[in-house]
């Protein structure tokens, strides 16, 4: 019985990455939608190009990153850098360019503001097209410090024992 047949790793192709995103997939929605904002006036550093030094990345594509990131429950800034290495979705919506985690770490801290702005825009836009789930949910955020060795877990036979013992003793001071 013969078995499927990959291809050779060495064999070189001509693959156009458009071809591997279907019509419907988000990153068309994503991509779309920050091409129609104006970045400037949200508040975003770095849209205009300066001459000297190394050239920075386009706020536009490190916010098309963070959209993603945010549609896919991506937030870490090093798991947003593998994905740009590993994921065809991201290769297309980035045209494959790979920051690195400091630099996708800056633009976060450096845009804040206008991030903020952006993802109020991004979800009134996927309320609006019905694409946004309207679903409650409720979150704890209580913090305990819990410690639980035997000098602090009490049941009912040592609390009888321990109020005996008091009973018992005259109380001291430490």
């Amino acid at each position: 019985m013969n078995f499927q047949q990959g291809t050779s790793r060495e064999q070189i192709s001509m693959l156009s990455v458009d071809t591997l995103i279907a019509a419907d997939n988000a990153v068309r929605v994503i991509d779309l939608f920050v091409d129609l904002l104006d970045l400037k006036a949200l508040g975003f550093n770095k849209t205009i190009c300066k001459q000297e030094g190394r050239r920075p990345f386009h706020a536009k594509d490190m916010l098309k990153l963070y959209y993603y990131g945010y549609l896919n429950r991506i937030r870490s800034s090093r798991k947003l850098e593998t994905e740009c290495e590993r994921n065809v979705e991201v290769w297309w919506l980035m045209h494959q360019l790979k920051p690195l985690y400091r630099t996708i770490a800056d633009f976060r801290k450096n845009n804040d503001d206008a991030l903020k702005n952006a993802y109020k825009i991004f979800i009134s836009f996927l309320k609006g097209e019905d694409m946004f789930s309207k679903e409650v949910i409720g979150i704890d955020g209580t913090k305990l410090r819990a410690q639980n060795n035997k000098k602090n877990n009490f049941n009912e036979d040592k609390l009888k024992k321990h109020l005996a013992n008091k009973s018992n003793k005259k109380m001291s001071i430490f």
